[in-house]
Formats: C-alpha cells, sequence, structure tokens
C-alpha cells in the first residue's frame, strides 16, 4: 500500500469483532499504525488524545451511530478523514454523510475488494483535505419527496455529488439515457438546498413550441404577439429564490438560447415586447439525453452556452450497468402500486428477478416501473412468476442498434487516439471484469472466448478468400456469352433508348 514516508494511524471502529480482525489485517503494512475501538464513544476520546489520520467506522454504532461520531469528530476540529461503513446505506446517508464531511461510505460487502484503494487513495490526500464545513442543515428523510433508489457504486457516487454541489448555486448538466431518473437528481439538487423552501419550477424545452418557450421562460407583455392578451410572467419570475430545471435543454433553439446565455452571464433578462431589465435569483438546473459536445461540434448548440451550463456534470448510469439496483426498484414499484391502488402486496420469485437482471432495459427505470405496473394489471395472483414479466418490444430493429452500436464505437476509437484494436481489448477486459464480480478467473475464460470466436471469424474469412482467389483462376469467368446477351439485348432496344 503506497503511502508516505511518515506513520498514519487508523482507527477502526466497529462493534463486530470479526470485522475489526479481519480489517486489521487486511490493513496491516509497514508505517501503518492501527487502533481499534468498539464505540463512539471509545472512539471520540482515542482521537481526543492521539493524532488520527484516518477513521472507518460503522453506521450502526452505539450508543450513537456513525454520522453522530463524524459530527463529533466535525466539532472537534479534527483533520482525520472518515470513511463511514454500513451493511446497506440508505440514499440520506449516503448524501447526509458525504454533506457531512466523509470521504466515502462504502458497502460492507464490497470491503473486499474496495477497501485497500480506498484507504490508499485517503493516505495518499490525506494532506489535501479540506477543514470540515460549517453545520449542515438536515436533509429530508428517506420519505420525503424525492427517492432515489439504488445501492450501486455508480448511483451512490451520484448521490455524493449531489451532497457536495446542492449547497452551491453553481449550474448543474445531468446527463443520462431517457428515462434514467434525470429530474429525481434535480429534485435532490433542490431539495437538499438551502433553496428548498422556494419553489421548483420544472419545464421541457423539447415540447414547447419556438414561438412559445421565450414566452414560456421570460414572460410577456399585453399585446406583444397574437393572443397575448394580457401580461404574463414567465418561469424565472415564478422560481425567484428557488431553482429552474431545464429539461431537454439540448432541444431548446438557438434564439431561446442567446436569452438563457444573458441570464447566465448577467442574472437579467426582458419579458418578450418589453425593454425593461428585470432581475432573478436562479439557480438553473439542465438535463440532456444528447451528446451536447457532439452538437456544439455540429453547430447545433452555442459553445458558450454549453460552458455556462455544464460547471458541474452528473451523469446518471443506465439502468443495465447497475443490475443490482433492479430487485429494490422492482420492490418499490410493486409497494407504491399496492398503497395507489389498494391491491394486495405483490411478491416476485428468484426467476422472476433474474428476468429482470437480464434485461437490457433500453427505456431504463422508467421501463422497469412501466413493465412492473403492466406485470401487476395481467397478473391473476400475488405471485409474479418469470413468465408474468411482459417486456415491451423495443422501437429499435437490430439493424438499428448494430448501426447505433458502430457509430459509438467509431466515436469512441476517435477520441481514443485511433486505435482501435486496444480500444476494443481494453473494453472488453473491463465489461469482462464487471460482469464477473471482479473475479479474475472467470473474466480469463471470457476474454479467452472472445479470443477463439475472434480467431475463428479471422481464419474462415481467410479460407473464403483463397477460395474465391483459387475459384478466379481455376474457373475463369466467359466473357463470350455474356456478350453475346449483352448485343442481342442491345439489338432488342428501340433506337430512340439507345441514342
Amino acid at each position: 500500500m503506497a503511502r508516505g514516508t511518515t506513520e498514519k494511524t487508523i482507527l477502526l471502529v466497529d462493534e463486530d469483532l470479526d470485522f475489526l480482525n479481519w480489517a486489521t489485517k487486511h490493513l496491516e503494512a509497514e508505517s501503518l499504525r492501527i487502533l481499534r475501538c468498539d464505540n463512539g464513544e471509545s472512539a471520540i476520546k482515542v482521537v481526543g488524545k492521539t493524532p488520527i489520520d484516518l477513521v472507518i467506522a460503522d453506521i450502526q454504532l452505539q450508543p450513537f451511530d456513525g454520522l453522530e461520531l463524524l459530527s463529533r469528530l466535525r466539532a472537534k476540529n479534527t483533520n482525520a478523514v472518515v470513511i463511514l461503513t454500513a451493511g446497506f446505506p440508505t440514499t440520506s446517508q449516503i448524501i447526509e454523510a458525504t454533506r457531512r464531511g466523509a470521504r466515502d461510505v462504502l458497502r460492507k460487502e464490497s470491503l473486499s475488494f474496495e477497501l485497500r484503494p480506498v484507504v490508499e487513495a485517503a493516505l495518499q490526500n490525506i494532506e489535501q483535505r479540506k477543514q470540515a464545513h460549517d453545520r449542515i442543515p438536515t436533509l429530508p428523510d428517506a420519505e420525503g419527496p424525492v427517492q432515489m433508489i439504488g445501492v450501486s457504486r455508480p448511483l451512490q457516487e451520484v448521490f455524493k455529488i449531489v451532497g457536495r454541489v446542492s449547497q452551491t448555486d453553481t449550474p448543474a448538466l445531468i446527463t443520462g439515457e431517457s428515462g434514467t431518473g434525470k429530474e429525481l437528481v434535480a429534485r435532490a439538487l433542490h431539495e437538499y438546498s438551502p433553496r428548498r423552501k422556494a419553489e421548483m419550477v420544472a419545464i421541457n424545452c423539447g415540447a414547447i413550441p419556438e414561438n412559445l418557450l421565450e414566452s414560456e421562460l421570460f414572460g410577456h407583455e399585453k399585446g406583444s404577439f397574437t393572443g397575448a392578451f394580457a401580461r404574463r410572467a414567465g418561469r424565472f419570475e415564478q422560481c425567484d429564490g428557488g431553482t429552474l430545471f431545464l429539461d431537454e435543454i439540448g432541444d431548446m433553439p438557438g434564439a431561446v438560447q442567446v436569452k438563457l446565455l444573458r441570464v447566465l452571464q448577467e442574472g437579467t433578462f426582458s419579458r418578450v415586447g418589453s425593454n425593461d431589465t428585470l432581475r432573478s435569483d436562479v439557480r438553473i438546473v439542465a438535463a440532456t439525453n444528447k451528446d451536447l459536445a457532439a452538437e456544439v461540434s455540429k453547430g447545433e448548440f452555442r459553445e458558450d452556452l454549453y460552458y455556462r451550463l455544464n460547471v458541474v456534470e452528473i451523469t446518471l448510469p443506465p439502468l443495465r450497468e447497475r443490475p443490482e439496483d433492479i430487485p429494490l426498484l422492482a420492490e418499490f414499484f410493486l409497494q407504491r402500486l399496492a398503497l395507489k391502488q389498494g391491491m394486495a402486496r405483490m411478491r416476485l420469485t428468484e426467476e422472476a428477478i433474474e428476468t429482470l437482471q437480464q434485461h437490457h432495459w433500453p427505456g431504463n427505470v422508467r421501463e422497469l416501473e412501466n413493465t412492473i405496473a403492466r406485470a401487476c394489471a395481467l397478473c391473476t395472483s400475488d405471485l409474479l412468476l418469470a413468465e408474468d414479466i411482459p417486456f415491451a418490444r423495443s422501437p429499435f430493429s437490430l439493424t438499428q442498434k448494430i448501426s447505433t452500436a458502430l457509430d459509438t464505437l467509431l466515436l469512441s476509437t476517435a477520441e481514443s487516439d485511433g486505435n482501435l484494436l486496444q480500444y476494443l481489448v481494453s473494453e472488453i477486459c473491463k465489461k469482462a471484469f464487471e460482469q464477473s464480480g471482479s473475479n479474475l478467473k472467470e473474466t480469463a475464460k471470457q476474454f479467452l472466448s472472445f479470443c477463439l470466436c475472434v480467431f475463428t471469424c479471422v481464419w474462415l474469412g481467410c479460407c473464403l478468400i483463397l477460395f474465391c482467389w483459387v475459384g478466379e483462376f481455376a474457373f475463369p469467368p466467359k466473357a463470350e456469352p455474356l456478350l453475346s446477351f449483352h448485343t442481342q439485348a442491345h439489338a432488342r432496344t428501340p433506337a430512340h433508348l439507345t441514342a
């Protein structure tokens, strides 16, 4: 484990003695001192007497939990970096821990391969850790208006970004495929921010005609255009002091982009048909399923606006890349349907869950929700079997999917200095490692199978080329019959067509 030359001290805090023994042995290294405590009060006393570089504490502690321990450590103005662990961290715990100053929140079942690299990174950057921020307001609980479900590592990283960014007024750009929950993230940024007492207004830039979008955003004066029978305040005035969520920002017309850029730069705007300059204190959160950088390259989106919006980019992973979240999401949708419709609580069999996890989910979380709703409506019992899962037909044909994949491949290859083979090998190894659960032996098997398939295809291709080459010399084409046919056909063609 790479560290500095000076000795570092780690404090492990957990009620589980077996875990303390395992973590001590797992992290044991030269120039590393490991101390252990089985409760929060003892940990506070140790930190008060001994300089601690890193604290690794369980969230479930007695007499107070890991979040309270984190707060007390910050109150003591200690420089210790804090990493929290939990068997099943909730969304609120992850966001709250991050906002209180925790470096990371790790699931205990993944510690065997995550703990050492996370600790190594923490120790390497221990000197650069920022001091604790001022007391952060309490987040809404898990039953609040924002319900982002998931325990996957990619989604947890999104939660942490939300925890860091929500306290600022920095513009944020949320990217991801359709149906991944971009509006939920925007809602979380608002609800966990000091602006949560004000209004959050969402507007779909792709659903409003160009001639009405400007009026919708900035308002208009009476008589400014046909149908403007009275003065109307726009969304910027409506959510003054709050958050404006611009969904599908990639579909915003160029003329409106110019006015939006002015608001971001100067904080001022004018109603349609008015020369008066108005001000509005609004935080802009935008979202798109398009590649805005590519849209800028094609001239479809303003470059200066792109950089104004993309101060902080939050990328949502597609559902197919986080299959461990699918059972949780499915259970959440089942529970919500039961409460909403007053029907019996339905259950999923293990086979049904496996079927859900094996699906590609081109529509992401939205498609999963609709699939669960469809299954509940069609099922005749309170138990959902694998055959009861009615997947929607994909709107994309196989040819379209292959074409899209090739376009993505060529674009990615261009971004990787044009080395196609190196890029393919890298991506295949990465995906095989992920799908095998970080099992090196299984990864090697999958990669070997791929290499055998490639070798077989290359061998068959070479045989076909050789066969055609030999056949060309052994059986040369006879030109005479073809010439004769061409001549006869030309003779039968009317003169006015051959002229």
